[in-house]
C-alpha cells in the first residue's frame, strides 16, 4: 500500500482538522494520543508530519511530504497559492486593517503599518495605490498602534474581540482566510489515486470550495 505523507499544521489547525479526518473515515487515535511525537503513522496508509504552519510548504516543495494542511494566510504570504485541492472550511477568519479611533486612513502621508504578513500588506496597499512603510512584528500585533510603533496594523481576526478589548477599530477588510489542503505537484501525478481518495472523503464532510 502506498503511504501518503501529510504535513499537518500542529496546534489549533490540527485540533480543528482531526474531527474532519475522523468523519472521513481516517483513524485518528494515533494523532489524539501522540504525546510528544511529531510523526504519526495511521494504518500503513497515512503518515502525519506535525509541522509549524510556515514550514508546511517547505516540506511539500522539497518532496518530504505529499500533501499539506495549512492556512491560506500562509499560502498567500509565501506566494504559494497553486495546487490547492480543497477548502476545509475550518480556521475561518479575515484579514483586516485596524487602528485606534484617531487613525485617518485618508490622511495623505506615508503611513507605518505593523504586521506579521509584510507581503500581503504590501500587495494590499499597492492595490489601492498607497506607499507605506511596513514593520514586521512576530508577537502581539495589536500593540503596535497603541505604543506608537505603527499607525495601523494588518492582521487576522476571527470575532474582533481582541481588537475591541484593545480599543482598536476595523478600517478595511482585505479578504477571508481558511484552512486548505494543498498538494505537492509531483505527488499529485505519482499518488493521484491516494490523494483524491482522501480529498473526496474530506469534501463529503466539509463541502470544499464555495
Amino acid at each position: 500500500m502506498t503511504l501518503l505523507k501529510i504535513a499537518l499544521t500542529k496546534g489549533r489547525t490540527e485540533k480543528q482538522v482531526i474531527p474532519l479526518l475522523e468523519k472521513s473515515g481516517v483513524d485518528c487515535s494515533g494523532l489524539l494520543n501522540k504525546k510528544r511525537r511529531l510523526i504519526v503513522s495511521v494504518a500503513d496508509k497515512y503518515q502525519f508530519v506535525l509541522a509549524k504552519g510556515s514550514d508546511v510548504m517547505t516540506y511539500l516543495t522539497n518532496g518530504a511530504c505529499d500533501i499539506g494542511i495549512v492556512g491560506s494566510d500562509i499560502l498567500e504570504e509565501q506566494g504559494r497559492t497553486e495546487n490547492q485541492l480543497l477548502d476545509l472550511n475550518v480556521g475561518k477568519c479575515r484579514f483586516i486593517l485596524a487602528s485606534t479611533s484617531s487613525f485617518d486612513p485618508k490622511e495623505e502621508r506615508r503611513k507605518v503599518i505593523g504586521t506579521k504578513y509584510p507581503n500581503i500588506t504590501q500587495r494590499y496597499f499597492e492595490s489601492i495605490g498607497e506607499d507605506v512603510e511596513i514593520v514586521k512584528i512576530e508577537g502581539s500585533v495589536e500593540l503596535a498602534p497603541l505604543v506608537g510603533l505603527a499607525d495601523a496594523i494588518v492582521d487576522l481576526t476571527e470575532t474582533g474581540t481582541t481588537l475591541k478589548e484593545n480599543n482598536l477599530e476595523i478600517y478595511a477588510e482585505l479578504g477571508p482566510i481558511s484552512t486548505r489542503l494543498v498538494a505537492n505537484p509531483i505527488s499529485l501525478k505519482q499518488k493521484k489515486h491516494e490523494i483524491f481518495e482522501l480529498v473526496d472523503a474530506l469534501e463529503n464532510v466539509c463541502g470544499g470550495f464555495e
